[in-house]
């Protein structure tokens, strides 16, 4: 009886040695052939799964991007089943800021995807898909941690839930670009964003 193949599986494969290529020499690097040498597999079949370098390229940001939403999930999974609004903000959003080897390399294939995204229009609306959902999701933290600190917030203060989260959000990419590109200590950013998670709470 044939051997049944996980075709997903083999694209996850696949999508990790593109990151590693990124990760290593840039997106510049990324070629059937490199792909296929990082994997150890053949540039056929790396092109059975990826007629083209675009499809390659998809696949292995959407594949980065879920890495990313694993990382953030198991920051709030050490919070327990209910997380307080506070610490929910700043499990997720510490998160994103590159401590190990190998969150660095992440860090770098993010970066890469951003640059991406910037002149390849279909990766924009995926990777603003995927922000639109993070801002909402912190701007609900945010109304709900304000409103656990005290009085009931005002009107302005609920409008300015959004901002706030763009805010936090835009600040923590470039802290952890900050990291990767300029040497700022990985602890001091996490000081300078614990800082203005307070100052947006306040």
């Amino acid at each position: 009886m044939p051997k049944k193949v996980d075709h997903h599986q083999r694209r996850e494969v696949l999508a990790h040695a593109v990151r590693r290529v990124v990760a290593d020499h840039g997106l510049g690097a990324v070629s059937l052939r490199s792909v296929a040498a990082e994997a150890g597999v053949t540039g056929g079949m790396v092109q059975h799964y990826f007629p083209t370098k675009e499809a390659m390229l998809d696949f292995a940001m959407r594949s980065a991007s879920a890495q990313y939403g694993e990382r953030m999930q198991k920051a709030l999974s050490t919070l327990g089943e209910a997380p307080e609004p506070t610490a929910a903000l700043e499990a997720v959003l510490t998160a994103l800021l590159p401590r190990s080897e190998q969150e660095r390399a992440d860090g770098r294939v993010a970066l890469a995807f951003m640059s991406h995204a910037s002149l390849d229009s279909s990766a924009a609306e995926y990777l603003r898909e995927g922000n639109d959902g993070m801002r909402m999701l912190l701007a609900d933290w945010i109304r709900s941690a304000r409103d656990a600190s005290g009085p009931a917030a005002t009107a302005e203060s609920e409008s300015d839930a959004p901002s706030a989260a763009a805010a936090l959000l835009a600040l923590t990419d470039g802290l952890a670009i900050q990291v990767l590109s300029s040497g700022l200590d990985v602890d001091d950013a996490e000081s300078i964003l614990r800082l203005h998670i307070a100052a947006v709470l306040a």
